[in-house]
């Protein structure tokens, strides 16, 4: 296909998709003579997946190129290119770092999961800093808590993940990222209208639904 083509099955302006191949975002297509190329089903995907990265996750060109390097990288198993992909959701320059006794307590839970997270994880870091929060608002989180948490989300993610295409490490990549972002508001809609109902059977008693009078 030409590169309007290629404009109008991505989603792109032709603008954007120049930009990307300048900066190396997006492969060369196959030269057609000194300023046409052919593009096929490749382009489109790479396309897919850099929208992807920069609308849906809202990542810096720096932090999507470090993630195209990973997709292009075959001697990286699957579970690395994903990985990579979601440090960068995780990853934040801007805060400040956790407490130890709050590090110390996510790699406890860690241990106390039986979680294969790596040492260096991004993810740790990001919920430590989640316990400082608060603790400083004088709402820690208990250990009990963390527990569940860690329960409930265990065969949810076993069940995503399951889902994730191998075949393809761009493909897969795209999933991973799309799935992350987009149903995490899912899961926190779904937990607050689980708290609603909690709270309405346990503090509003004169709501309850006529089934259960």
């Amino acid at each position: 296909m030409w590169i309007s083509e290629l404009s109008q099955r991505s989603g792109l302006p032709v603008a954007t998709i120049k930009f990307y191949l300048r900066d190396g975002l997006l492969q060369p297509g196959r030269s057609a003579g000194a300023t046409r190329a052919h593009y096929d089903d490749s382009h489109v995907r790479r396309l897919r997946l850099v929208r992807a990265l920069v609308e849906v996750a809202g990542l810096r060109l720096d932090a999507v190129r470090s993630i195209l390097a990973a997709v292009d990288d075959d001697s990286l198993p699957l579970h690395e290119v994903i990985g990579k992909a979601h440090v960068q959701l995780s990853a934040s320059e801007a805060a400040p770092p956790p407490t130890l006794a709050s590090q110390r307590r996510v790699d406890a839970g860690v241990r106390r999961w039986r979680w294969r997270v790596s040492t260096n994880s991004e993810h740790r870091t990001a919920l430590a800093r989640a316990l400082d929060s608060m603790a400083a608002l004088e709402q820690p989180v208990t250990d009990g808590l963390l527990d569940t948490y860690a329960a409930a989300m265990r065969p949810l993610a076993k069940r995503e993940v399951s889902a994730v295409a191998t075949e393809d490490a761009g493909r897969a990549t795209e999933t991973a990222v799309i799935g992350t972002v987009l149903l995490e508001p899912v899961l926190l809609t779904i937990r607050r209208m689980a708290q609603e109902d909690a709270s309405s059977r346990k503090l509003n008693r004169r709501a309850r639904p006529r089934d259960e009078d």
